[in-house]
């Protein structure tokens, strides 16, 4: 039996010429190591932008924290910065980054700054000043201060700024399409531009899979980092 016979005796694809599903399984078994290189790349821009962002965002609070009279500018500058249409952003980061992953990472990690910056600065402001002050009294400097007792009980706040920063850069990678890298987001591109509704709907479901996955993650690295928490909730 030749190939056209046994297409026609099986009938049509659910993403062939003649019909076009929303849901269809054949779809995600052909195309699977694409759909698998896009989710790659959508977790690894996600990641390396929040990492970025982390990075930028505790120097600034620090700062903001330091300088009062610097607070009100650094958490403009923060916010104004998720202002700007990602349309335009990308474009801006191109002559210097080129059509390249990092012109992702580094717009998304701008982005997320308006939520990490906050965070830090609220979770070290909601350390009690009895408990910094017994540290001092035991001999605890400035640094050591910070990285042992105030960081660690600014965690949890940290945490649920990381959260909503998390989600919001997993929805925000699509945007990365306009330069070629935006993991799902290319084929949500493409579904969009070609009607093809498989490749959408499929696109869509796993980056709201991915986001749930990635909150759990980190609630989880958040009990494991803050023990103390969980003995008070019992």
């Amino acid at each position: 039996m030749t190939l056209l016979a046994q297409a026609a005796t099986a009938g049509p694809s659910c993403y062939s010429r003649l019909t076009n599903d929303w849901f269809c399984w054949a779809y995600v078994e052909d195309r699977r190591s694409q759909i698998l290189d896009a989710l790659t790349q959508h977790v690894l821009i996600t990641v390396a932008a929040l990492a970025f962002g982390l990075v930028v965002a505790f120097p600034l609070a620090l700062l903001a924290r330091r300088l009062p009279r610097l607070e009100g500018a650094v958490l403009g500058v923060a916010t104004g910065l998720y202002t700007v249409p990602s349309i335009a952003l990308f474009p801006l980061l191109v002559p210097f980054t080129g059509l390249s992953p990092t012109t992702v990472v580094i717009g998304l990690g701008l982005y997320a700054l308006t939520i990490l910056v906050r965070a830090f600065l609220e979770g070290l402001r909601a350390v009690p000043e009895e408990v910094r002050e017994s540290a001092r009294g035991i001999g605890y400097g400035p640094g050591k201060l910070l990285l042992r007792v105030e960081l660690p009980l600014a965690v949890p706040v940290v945490m649920a700024g990381l959260r909503v920063a998390t989600v919001s850069t997993v929805a925000l990678t699509t945007v990365g399409s306009l330069v070629s890298y935006g993991g799902l987001g290319n084929l949500i591109s493409d579904g969009v531009q070609t009607n093809f509704r498989a490749e959408l709907l499929t696109a869509a479901v796993l980056c709201v899979v991915l986001a749930i996955v990635l909150d759990v993650l980190i609630v989880v690295s958040q009990r494991l980092l803050t023990p103390w928490t969980r003995g008070v909730r019992a």
